[in-house]
């Protein structure tokens, strides 16, 4: 290994630890504490990486990523900060920092950051070849769906969006990294590395939203993000994150559309997804009652029957999940909901402080008072969308004829619980 790694930062200890880190794991390295240099040094010496501290005392980190962006396009930067938050994070990646890291980092956190960006994660699809594989990959992948498995997924390249939290109010965002075979997906935060897997033996919270906890860390309204990742059959993923995902539009739109441009990326292993043998059911089946069912099918089928007060009523959806263009466009735009004086209970118990008149469907005792909606039944396609999204806890994708009447997220979690228990009998 002969890259050269660049290494900008004030502070001398820092620039000494990793000198013998990176010298250790074989890269050459070059370091500096003179911002205003980095340029011509940059340009004499063709590093491979720049290891970026946001906080300079001449010149701006950020600004420096910029112009490193403009003048070197090719050269990737990983920014460092003692002070990051998700929303620093995200702007940096916008502006083409490869990744986010936040002293104090560990050793192995930053080699796999400086492993993730030189394996290409930022350079995008090859137009020729969207899925990145070979072609000897490829033809692999398709016997392997024949046979009943999948290909395992990840994203093409890098994804951030930033937003407000829907429960905790606060400025948040999310910076999707691509991940190798087996990884799963996994929420992680810009403060440590606590990994938080995508299981459902790591939700701890199901009352309004879905909240995965480990480690003493916790995630919260994860369910839109994880219902569009279903729906694209990704099976491997980093997601930077603060405590909540922003919620946006309240929808998966923008998820599905970030995801669709960044492309993805078929990987040469696969998973098998789980299907239903028999049928499993959770609460009384019948008219009027409170259930969910999974029976057999070849892919995903989901009929759901929503029950609310006035005006929103009976709403019954059937939504078969053949495709990510389907769901985008069928269920991906369905926003989240609420009647206004639960929003103000919520608020009391300190959540539903980011409902905004931009990102949730907002009803009184007689009308939708902030929105048009974007489909006659949009209250039961979101409930569809939460549900997908629940169901990709189980870790791989569901094929499932999936009943539901008048159920959250409890309900879902149960079902998710009775599936794994099923497939362990």
């Amino acid at each position: 290994m002969n890259e050269t790694v660049l290494v900008v930062d004030d502070e001398e200890r820092i620039r000494s630890a990793l000198r013998g880190i990176l010298s250790d794991e074989g890269f050459r390295v070059v370091d500096t504490g003179d911002a205003p240099a980095v340029m011509d040094l940059i340009a004499r010496e063709s590093p491979a990486i720049v290891l970026l501290d946001v906080w300079m005392p001449d010149m701006d980190g950020i600004e420096l990523l910029r112009r490193i962006k403009s003048e070197q396009p090719r050269v990737l930067v990983i920014m460092i900060s003692g002070h990051a938050n998700i929303q620093s994070a995200v702007a940096a990646t916008k502006l083409g920092a490869a990744d986010f890291l936040q002293k104090p980092f560990s050793v192995s956190g930053l080699l796999a950051s400086i492993a993730r960006a030189l394996e290409g994660d930022s350079a995008g699809p090859d137009p020729s070849n969207p899925h990145g594989l070979s072609e000897q990959l490829r033809a692999a992948g398709r016997k392997a769906i024949r046979a009943g498995a999948i290909p395992q997924r990840t994203v093409a390249r890098s994804i951030v969006m930033g937003g407000q939290g829907l429960h905790s109010g606060l400025k948040t965002g999310v910076i999707l990294h691509s991940a190798p075979p087996g990884f799963g997906i996994v929420f992680t935060s810009l403060a440590d590395e606590t990994a938080i897997p995508v299981r459902f033996e790591n939700v701890t919270d199901t009352g309004y939203n879905t909240t995965l906890t480990s480690g003493g860390r916790s995630v919260r309204t994860v369910e839109h993000l994880l219902s569009a990742l279903h729906a694209f059959g990704i099976t491997n993923l980093l997601i930077k994150t603060d405590d909540e995902v922003p919620a946006l539009d309240g929808s998966a739109l923008e998820f599905c559309t970030q995801i669709a441009e960044a492309g993805l990326t078929e990987q040469d292993a696969t998973v098998e997804p789980i299907a239903i043998k028999h049928k499993i059911i959770v609460g009384e089946e019948g008219e009027g009652l409170e259930f969910i069912k999974a029976e057999p099918a070849g892919h995903l089928i989901i009929d759901y029957t929503l029950d609310y007060p006035k005006p929103i009523g009976i709403q019954q959806l059937h939504f078969e999940l053949t495709s990510p263009a389907a769901y985008t466009r069928e269920i991906a735009p369905a926003r989240t909901f609420g009647f206004v004086r639960e929003f103000r209970k919520l608020n009391e118990i300190g959540l539903g402080s980011g409902a905004r008149l931009d990102n949730a469907i907002l009803v009184d005792d007689e009308k939708v008072v902030n929105t048009t909606l974007r489909f006659p039944d949009e209250f039961a396609r979101h409930k569809v969308l939460d549900l997908i999204g629940d169901l990709y806890l189980l870790g791989r994708p569901l094929h499932a004829h999936v009943t539901a009447s008048k159920t959250g997220h409890s309900d879902n979690l149960a079902l998710v619980k009775a599936i794994h228990a099923a497939l362990q009998s």
